[in-house]
């Protein structure tokens, strides 16, 4: 799925004050910055074009990789691979490669940052928000197969640039890119404060356009009381090389999918969820998961149980689609506390663990035919079961006095994700 990056525009003529700034800008215009589209650039993304537009990248020349696929790893990651269990992260080297030998344009920098913690709506409500270990240092270790025989990013001309960033800190990453970018993008550092204010401000819109879908998703599911399908994964599986795009073959059948990313985080809508165990004292916020995970610093996990705790409470969500990859460490001790946690309200529960290189259609189009089929059999009862343990003024609007609404496939809108 392409990315696409923010276009820029100019409400009023700037200040004189801000006419100098402009013009001490350095000429970038002609740098060309190669970013693989991998691991959690799939939800920061937004972030690095902002970052890039405001020193003067321009948009043409800010090149994302395209989507994994295993003829994307044989013509440009084939005899580069390194040593790990992670299939998100060997998959990186086919993004390496399309990235220094499959453009028409040569690319200058390959952008590739090692980010240490992410954004949260649970920033605050957890321990920390860090970042699986093996996928932050998977720059650094896809680096070494480019490098093993001969450097092959001096060869091409190209800069490899890793930074190591915590984006779910954000007072700490203007000092943490002016160190590890100034050499690269000849940097300032008044000039890099302000690249990243410009690229949280994107990132940020992003993710409010995107919860806002989500919300009005569930808004129409409750005004016509039909279903929607929640998806547990980690950013990269948005990837169809990596999830396969199983929640699609899914949404083809007429379901509304929500990603857990962009799951509405409204403080009247989780307060409604929540309200029973937030007067009960269960939990300081709705955002508080302590009372099902301890070890809350890990970001994905952290938002994994979040949002199953969501899932058995929202009476539209009626399926939760968990997907995982192979070997997994990070992912494994949360299978059996999510899956509980969702079908303690009888919300629907499948998971498609151990996903690699390779999509079984067979496998998975039964699976989604059998998913199909018990969502047409059940979401009513699974809808009204849960509308029935929350209290009747829900903020999505007044609710259809009748339940006789019948689950079909005919739902719109369709889909949260990355734009």
């Amino acid at each position: 799925m392409p990315i696409r990056t923010l276009q820029t525009w100019f409400a009023r003529k700037g200040s004189a004050a801000t006419e100098v700034a402009v013009s001490k800008k350095k000429d970038r215009s002609q740098l060309r910055v190669g970013i693989p589209k991998v691991l959690n650039i799939w939800t920061t993304h937004q972030f690095w074009v902002g970052f890039l537009r405001d020193l003067g990248v321009e948009s043409e020349n800010i090149i994302f990789s395209s989507d994994t696929s295993e003829e994307q790893g044989r013509e440009f990651g084939k005899g580069r691979g390194t040593v790990d269990c992670c299939y998100p992260v060997k998959a990186m080297s086919g993004h390496y490669g399309e990235l220094i030998f499959g453009q028409k344009k040569k690319i200058n920098i390959l952008l590739s940052p090692m980010i240490h913690s992410l954004p949260s709506v649970l920033h605050g409500h957890v321990v920390d928000t860090v970042t699986c270990t093996r996928v932050m240092a998977g720059p650094e270790n896809i680096k070494s197969g480019f490098l093993k025989e001969r450097d092959i990013f001096a060869e091409n001309n190209v800069i490899h640039a890793s930074p190591f960033v915590s984006l779910g800190d954000r007072h700490m990453v203007t000092d943490q890119l002016y160190i590890s970018l100034k050499d690269a993008f000849d940097l300032d550092k008044e000039e890099t404060a302000r690249a990243v204010k410009a690229g949280f401000a994107a990132l940020d819109d992003l993710t409010e356009r995107a919860r806002k879908q989500g919300r009005d998703i569930l808004t129409w599911c409750a005004k016509n009381q039909k279903p929607c399908i929640l998806v547990l994964a980690r950013p990269y599986h948005m990837d169809i090389g990596i999830g396969h795009e199983i929640e699609a073959d899914i949404q083809a059948y007429g379901y509304p999918i929500l990603w857990l990313q962009y799951l509405p985080a409204d403080m009247d809508l989780m307060n409604w969820l929540f309200e029973a165990d937030l007067r009960d004292g269960l939990i300081k916020s709705p955002f508080d998961i302590s009372d099902v995970w301890a070890s809350s610093y890990s970001s994905n996990t952290n938002e994994i149980m979040w949002g199953a705790k969501v899932a058995t409470r929202c009476p539209w969500i009626a399926c939760v689609l968990r997907l995982s990859s192979y070997e997994c460490g990070m992912d494994q001790p949360t299978y059996t506390p999510a899956q509980k946690i969702v079908e303690a309200t009888g919300t629907l529960y499948f998971k498609f663990g151990d996903l690699d290189s390779t999509k079984p259609s067979g496998g998975i189009k039964i699976r989604v035919e059998t998913i199909a089929h018990y969502l047409g059999k059940y979401s009513q009862e699974i809808i009204q079961r849960k509308l029935s343990y929350l209290s009747p003024n829900c903020p999505l609007g007044e609710l259809p006095s009748s339940s006789s609404t019948v689950a079909t496939g005919e739902t719109e809108p369709a889909v949260v994700n990355v734009v």
